[in-house]
């Protein structure tokens, strides 16, 4: 989910928790227990009280489960 601008720099895209909630499937309390259990990405911090999750972590998340389901099958 990195895109390129017109001088072909990478942009790295910063999802809010809406948009984790649609990507993930995730509720939000399923989402923060995943952080707390060490299980789901941790959020940067995008202001005082913002966050946001970096698009390459949330990928790398959902390539886990992929992988996962792939070992049990």
């Amino acid at each position: 989910m990195t895109e390129k601008n017109q001088q072909g720099k990478s942009i790295k895209a910063l999802f809010n928790l809406p948009d984790v909630k649609e990507i993930t499937s995730k509720s939000r309390s399923g989402i923060y227990a995943g952080i707390k259990n060490g299980t789901f990405p941790k959020p940067v911090a995008t202001g005082l009280r913002a966050v946001a999750w970096r698009s390459e972590d949330i990928q790398a998340w959902l390539d886990s489960l992929s992988s996962k389901e792939a070992n049990h099958a």
